[in-house]
């Protein structure tokens, strides 16, 4: 059973084990508050430190990174995965992974993130360190802990605002010192991108959740109601994209992100009418690949506009 699973998903052996491991999907949720936030100091302050942008960016990747591990193991320990489960790496249930060795590394991943951090403290702000800190805690007990986020209604925000929200934040303080309250109003699309990810894979877990005790904002909606939550979250995003470009927070060219529109709208078709996990994974992929394409190309808008400063 596990072959066909590892088949059907077209998983290979070898270094493509370990990328699973990290659920690469999910990365962009890390990479595009970075740049998001640096390019927005960049037009605001014309302020760039690239040693700090470096820092920050493989940091957050890390923690990104290290969170999906524990998501690993802590769904793997409470029987929530198994080897016909779709929606995960599946190192340890499929490829026979050590489930000790995904903890481990993912420690070791925290850690590396957390010298990076001192590193970022030391050349700006020792309040850096309480920020990182919460983010690597909703990291932690994500999924780790008695009372995992991941199985309340409330996964989508958490993942959204403290591992992005306060991220994008970061990304802009190291650079200038300061923050502003447009940096936290431009981060507020870039969170619900981001939140649509979770949304989307409770979307394609919501059956296998809610026979093992979730309760994830998918599963008190239903497929239809939680579908119809997805594209309502994706218009808004797009809504305040366009409403800060009107009111002078964003740049004309801001409207570029337009463009992952399409994108988007396949997403939400990609749901429709689908019962089975393995049918909606191209729609949990598609929603990463609309955050990649939404946030690159605010990131662009911004960096063309500060050619124009």
């Amino acid at each position: 059973m596990a072959q066909h699973i590892r088949e059907q998903l077209n998983e290979k052996d070898g270094f493509q084990v370990w990328w699973r491991l990290m659920r690469p999907h999910t990365l962009t949720a890390s990479f595009v508050p970075v740049f998001v936030g640096t390019m927005l100091a960049i037009i605001y302050e014309n302020n760039f430190h690239i040693t700090l942008f470096l820092a920050m960016l493989i940091a957050s990747l890390l923690i990104q990174a290290a969170t999906n591990m524990f998501n690993e193991y802590y769904d793997f320990k409470r029987g929530l995965d198994n080897e016909q489960s779709v929606g995960i790496g599946g190192t340890i249930v499929r490829d026979g992974i050590a489930p000790n060795t995904v903890k481990n590394l993912a420690f070791l991943f925290f850690g590396i993130a957390i010298l990076l951090g001192l590193y970022i403290c030391f050349a700006t702000s020792w309040w850096i360190a309480v920020l990182g800190a919460v983010s690597m805690g909703v990291g932690y007990f994500y999924t780790g802990g008695p009372f995992p986020i991941a199985y309340t209604p409330f996964g989508e925000l958490f993942s959204g605002f403290f591992m992005r929200t306060i991220i994008m934040g970061i990304g802009f303080f190291i650079q200038t010192g300061h923050i502003t309250g447009n940096v936290i109003l431009v981060s507020i699309p870039v969170a619900i991108f981001i939140g649509t990810i979770m949304l989307s894979n409770n979307i394609r877990d919501r059956v296998n959740d809610a026979e093992n005790g979730r309760k994830t904002i998918a599963i008190l909606l239903g497929h239809k109601g939680a579908v119809i939550f997805l594209a309502t979250m994706l218009t808004a995003a797009f809504a305040f994209t366009i409403i800060f470009v009107i009111i002078g927070i964003l740049p004309y060219w801001s409207l570029l992100t337009l463009l992952a529109l399409p994108k988007a709208i396949g997403v939400v078709k990609g749901f429709i009418g689908k019962s089975e996990p393995i049918e909606m994974m191209p729609a949990m992929a598609a929603t990463g690949k609309t955050n990649t394409i939404y946030g690159l190309l605010l990131a662009l808008s911004l960096f063309i506009e500060s050619f124009f400063i």
